[in-house]
């Protein structure tokens, strides 16, 4: 049975997860977007309550500073979204004290993305699928959010049957500590600090002047789940079982925007131009492709921005009908915060 409840038009919002990357990047788009709420709550856990975090403002929220409270099933009442970004384990456990309580919980985590009864929503490309939400809608990995923004726009012009994308994802992918570890394991290299002494906990290996081609854990298959969930929620979010994906997912030293090389095989010929033409018209897409003048997405020249932007648009001589093309987007704001607040978005009464 879909959600009956009515969302207020400056609905409360409770930000889980506040301290964190993505938590502290849900402040900011709430403010960028200036999302008309009428209040904003900060939770996190109990060694984070009292912190004081900057907020920029939104809606009938004035700018100032957000007290953060513990996270606690009573957190919830009288909240009307809820944004999660604080883990799988504490979605779960929370799950029914947000929805008890009327709210609606945006999810950041994979907990419940594969779940039958929860949407798995990019706004650019299946805004209709928050219709049937039961209080829990989810946001798709940051990865396959960037992949399908950019291949929606294509599929409209042919159906796509393969997809083959290698990952080129930034370090913030995993988290503050991960962008943190990346400052201070480049640093302890240039300073010529012995391989054995390296700073090395948020990866399994050195990530400072290096590429490791593992991202979530290692499946039977000998995939990884990071791998696995492009190939799961894409088929998902396309509404297509019959689309094949096959996935190569590297950590960079980067430390926004993840970047991806993606090739696509339609039923029938898409040209480049077309697809340009398509992409350039495409909500949240920015075309920049232009080879002649070295234009082309790179991760470290659009960190903070909103948008995916698709270049090197061009043939795949591999396979019949076939494209080849270089996606980028912050995967903090597309890929997790701005995706999620754009959800929200998508709740308030339409006009």
């Amino acid at each position: 049975m879909a959600w009956t409840k009515v969302m207020p038009a400056n609905p409360v919002v409770a930000v889980c997860g506040a301290t964190g990357a993505v938590g502290n990047e849900f402040l900011n788009v709430l403010h960028d977007l200036d999302f008309p709420a009428s209040k904003v709550i900060a939770l996190a856990s109990a060694r984070s309550a009292g912190k004081k975090l900057p907020f920029k403002g939104c809606g009938q929220v004035p700018a100032g500073e957000l007290t953060v409270q513990e996270m606690a099933p009573e957190s919830f009442e009288g909240v009307d979204i809820a944004l999660f970004s604080a883990g799988g384990s504490v979605s779960k456990a929370m799950r029914d004290a947000v929805v008890s309580h009327g709210a609606v919980m945006i999810d950041n985590s994979s907990a419940f993305r594969m779940d039958e009864d929860v949407p798995l929503v990019v706004p650019e490309v299946n805004p209709g699928d928050v219709s049937w939400h039961n209080g829990v809608i989810a946001n798709p990995n940051c990865s396959t959010i960037q992949m399908v923004v950019a291949l929606k726009p294509l599929y409209d012009l042919a159906r796509i049957t393969r997809v083959v994308v290698s990952t080129y994802q930034a370090a913030s992918g995993a988290g503050a500590p991960a962008m943190a570890e990346l400052y201070d394991q480049t640093r302890e290299f240039l300073d010529g600090k012995p391989e054995d002494e390296l700073t090395i906990k948020a990866f399994k290996h050195r990530i400072a002047f290096n590429t490791i081609p593992h991202i979530d854990v290692f499946l039977d298959d000998d995939s990884t789940k990071e791998e696995w969930k492009m190939v799961a929620e894409t088929k998902k979010i396309m509404g297509d079982e019959g689309v094949r994906v096959a996935a190569t997912c590297v950590r960079v030293p980067v430390l926004r925007c993840h970047g991806e090389s993606i090739n696509v095989e339609f039923v029938g010929d898409v040209p480049p131009e077309a697809a340009r033409e398509a992409l350039a018209a495409a909500p949240g897409v920015t075309v920049m492709d232009d080879p002649a003048n070295d234009v082309y997405p790179m991760p470290g020249l659009l960190a903070g921005t909103n948008d995916t932007y698709v270049g090197r648009i061009r043939r795949d001589p591999t396979v019949k009908h076939g494209l080849a093309m270089w996606v980028v987007a912050d995967q903090i704001r597309k890929g997790a915060a701005l995706n999620a607040v754009q959800i929200a978005q998508l709740l308030l009464p339409q006009e």
